[in-house]
């Protein structure tokens, strides 16, 4: 799991490690007890963030006009495939 720094919270960490998942978390510069991570994973976060912003610029992904998720779902797959096709 890919998160920024505030996430990091030892509890947090510990939920993410007893699903058997690794942590891909910045440790905050006020801890005593610095982590690793992997800092080459940590930068594919950006690319997941500009496709979202991009996907949020449809209005109907923006503001969930949708009443169930399927219908949701299919709304972000059309704007998905729409933002992947400009």
């Amino acid at each position: 799991m890919i998160a920024d720094k505030g996430y990091d919270g030892d509890n947090f960490v510990a939920a993410i490690e007893a699903h058997n998942a690794a942590a891909v978390i910045p440790p905050k510069k006020n801890r005593i007890f610095k982590r690793e991570y992997d800092k080459h994973i940590y930068k594919e976060r950006n690319l997941a963030e500009r496709f979202i912003s991009r996907i949020k610029q449809y209005r109907r992904v923006a503001t969930r006009y949708e009443k169930t998720a399927r219908n949701f779902l299919g709304v972000v797959h059309v704007a998905a495939i729409m933002a992947l096709l400009l």
